[in-house]
């Protein structure tokens, strides 16, 4: 039985990711595997990513039926890039467990670095900001989900950060359209890869469900507070880009040194 150490870590990380989510409103999965490892005490790093793929998946669901009701998504893309998306999720989840758990990390970090980079640019568009003609030819959207499907699968995140911008490059969608239905992708990209883990025993379900129940009250404490500091996020943005820049180093640092580099 998991002892109350475990509980109240699995919770506050659940928290953590939640908070962060509901406050800027992305970015908080990508602290999922460092906080498993770190916070909780997780020691294989597969584990870690396969458990985090599991809760990000729930959480998005949650989202997604949110964003369903308001109609923001468009579903016969999501179709098409989940579809192509899938099948890189799987390749990427295949590779991903046969590498070695620390060099699996230190490349982890290099990808928080860039999720940095991008909190730090902001979403250049908000709302239907966008005015051209939405495109959808099958082609790029194929190739984007393949991509973002690799990565995801790889990584062990639901790559929204990557999916948004793809599903902006592919189809020239509004903004609210396009985090909508990254949402659809996000579920069948984690769910995919936690599958994967799961088959190899590297899914732990107890810290699932203390992640989830964690992330539902830190997403609500994170959405109110970001409505009481009104429509100037980008102190936030630049706040949570400096913790991930800050994470991503440390976990480089703790990589190189069980690999014997430094």
């Amino acid at each position: 039985m998991p002892d109350l150490a475990y509980i109240l870590s699995g919770l506050c990380s659940g928290g953590v990711i939640g908070f962060t989510l509901g406050l800027i409103g992305g970015g908080g999965s990508i602290l999922a595997v460092p906080l498993l490892l770190y916070g909780v005490g997780i020691t294989d790093p597969h584990r870690a990513i396969g458990t985090s793929a599991l809760a990000v998946t729930i959480n998005a669901l949650c989202s997604l039926a949110s964003h369903a009701r308001a109609g923001r998504v468009r579903w016969k893309c999501a179709g098409l890039f989940v579809c192509a998306g899938i099948l890189g999720t799987v390749l990427g989840a295949s590779i991903g467990k046969v590498i070695d758990g620390q060099r699996l990390l230190f490349l982890f970090a290099l990808i928080m670095l860039v999720v940095g980079a991008l909190m730090l640019r902001g979403r250049r568009q908000e709302g239907d900001a966008t005015h051209g003609l939405e495109r959808t030819a099958p082609a790029p959207i194929i190739l984007y989900g393949v991509l973002t499907g690799f990565c995801s699968g790889f990584f062990g995140i639901g790559g929204g950060f990557l999916i948004v911008p793809a599903l902006l490059a592919a189809t020239g969608m509004p903004m609210l359209n396009a985090v909508g239905t990254s949402l659809v992708a996000v579920c069948a990209f984690g769910l995919t890869t936690s599958v994967s883990y799961a088959m190899a025993g590297m899914v732990d379900l107890p810290m699932v469900g203390l992640l989830v129940a964690g992330g539902v009250a830190g997403s609500l404490c994170g959405t109110a507070m970001a409505r009481r500091m009104g429509q100037r996020p980008e102190r936030l943005r630049m706040f949570f880009a400096c913790v991930v820049f800050i994470v991503a180093f440390y976990m480089m640092w703790r990589s190189m040194q069980a690999m014997g580099l430094a």
